[in-house]
C-alpha cells in the first residue's frame, strides 16, 4: 500500500514555507522550549496549509506496532448502529483483535467533511492499520486513504474501487442465484426482488444473480424490481409498490435480512399468507433476525466473523512486508432453508 513520497509535503517544505531553517521547523514541531513564539507558530501555519504531519516521516523510520487497528465505517452513525451486519462486524472484529493482543478503534465517516480528520488519523502514527468499510459508489474516502502508508483492508467491494486496493468480499452473485434458484424449486414463477442501495456494489451483484437467473430459466424481470434502502421501512414499502404491480407475484427475493422483515409486514397486511401464497428468501442469515422472523425466514447465509478474519489475516501480511497471495478475496455463501420458502 505504500506510495512515492515525491508528492508529500517534506519537513524542507514547510521549513521553506515558513521562512525559516530546517532545524528551526523540527524543533517548532516538537514542541521544544527554545524556539521563539513567532516561528513556533510560522512553522505550525504552514504544516497546516501543506497538510505535513510529522509522523509522516517518523513513521518509515518507526518499527514498533502501536497494538491497535481501526475499524472505519463509512457511513453514518446512526445507520450503522441500526443496521445488524454492522453491529456484528464490530462484534467479529473486536473478538479477533483482542484475541491477537491489539485494540480496535472504531471511527465512522459521516460525510466527505469527516474523510481529512480520518485521514489524519490513519496517518499520525496511532494505529498499525485500518479494516474499512466504505460500500458506496462515489464515495471519495477509498481513493484518499492510498495515499496513506499504513496498510488499508477493505470489507466488501469499495463502491469507489479503482485498483490496488486489497478486499474482502463475498460471493453475493452466487448467494442471489441460490436465492431464486430455490425458490424456482417451489414452483415460484413470478419472482420479484426488493433490491439494496443503488449505490451499493453488493446490491447491484445481488440484483444481477436475480435477474441472470430468472433470465436463463425465461421468466419476466421488468417491473419486477424495487428497492428498499437495506432497511425494514423500506422493505416494507418496497414490497407494497411491487403487490400493486404485480398482484399476482408468488415468490420474493429481498437483498437483506432488515428489508425481508419489512416484506413480511406488507404481505401480512395485503392477506397473503407466506409461504403458502408468496415464498420469502432474505440474504444475511442474521441470527438476530432471520429465525425470529414469523415465519422463521430463509436466507443466504454469510459469515462476517470470517470476512473479518481474513481482513486480519491480509493486514498481517501487509503488515509484516509480505503480499498478500490475492488482492481480491471471495468468500462462499450458502442457503439456510427456514419455513418461509
Amino acid at each position: 500500500m505504500a506510495t512515492s513520497q515525491s508528492d508529500r509535503p517534506t519537513l524542507e517544505d514547510v521549513a521553506a514555507y515558513a521562512g525559516v531553517s530546517r532545524s528551526t521547523a523540527s524543533r517548532a514541531l516538537n514542541e521544544e522550549s527554545y524556539v521563539s513564539p513567532k516561528a513556533r507558530e510560522a512553522v505550525l501555519a504552514a504544516a497546516r496549509d501543506l497538510g505535513y504531519s510529522p509522523n509522516q516521516a517518523a513513521r518509515s523510520l518507526v518499527t514498533k506496532r502501536t497494538g491497535a487497528v481501526a475499524l472505519v465505517l463509512s457511513e453514518p452513525e446512526s445507520k450503522v448502529l441500526d443496521d445488524p451486519y454492522f453491529l456484528t462486524v464490530m462484534r467479529a472484529a473486536f473478538r479477533e483483535l483482542a484475541n491477537r493482543g491489539s485494540q480496535m478503534l472504531v471511527m465512522f465517516v459521516d460525510t466527505r467533511d469527516d474523510i481529512p480528520r480520518t485521514m489524519k488519523f490513519l496517518d499520525g502514527g496511532h494505529v498499525d492499520g485500518a479494516l474499512v468499510f466504505a460500500p458506496h459508489s462515489g464515495d471519495p474516502l477509498p481513493t484518499a486513504l492510498k495515499l496513506l502508508r499504513v496498510p488499508i483492508v477493505f470489507g466488501g467491494r469499495p463502491g469507489n474501487a479503482g485498483r490496488g486496493l486489497y478486499t474482502v468480499d463475498y460471493d453475493n452473485v452466487a448467494g442471489a442465484r441460490y436465492a431464486v434458484e430455490h425458490l424456482l424449486a417451489r414452483g415460484r414463477r413470478k419472482i420479484v426482488t426488493v433490491s439494496g442501495s443503488p449505490d451499493h456494489p453488493a446490491a447491484a451483484d445481488r440484483l444481477s444473480g436475480w435477474q441472470q437467473t430468472l433470465t436463463d430459466n425465461g421468466l419476466p424481470t421488468e417491473g419486477f424490481v424495487e428497492s428498499g434502502d437495506f432497511t425494514q421501512n423500506g422493505g416494507e414499502t418496497a414490497m407494497t409498490r411491487l403487490l400493486e404491480r404485480v398482484p399476482d407475484l408468488d415468490g420474493v427475493f429481498a437483498a437483506s435480512d432488515p428489508m425481508a422483515a419489512g416484506v413480511l409486514q406488507a404481505l401480512r397486511a395485503a392477506g397473503k399468507r407466506v409461504p403458502e401464497d408468496v415464498s420469502v428468501v432474505g440474504f444475511d442469515d442474521n441470527p438476530s433476525i432471520a429465525p425470529t422472523l414469523t415465519p422463521p425466514l430463509t436466507s443466504v447465509h454469510q459469515e462476517p466473523a470470517e470476512q473479518v478474519r481474513e481482513m486480519i489475516l491480509i493486514l498481517l501480511d501487509l503488515l509484516s512486508g509480505e503480499t498478500p497471495a490475492a488482492q481480491r478475496k471471495v468468500l462462499p455463501v450458502s442457503l439456510t432453508v427456514r419455513s418461509s420458502a
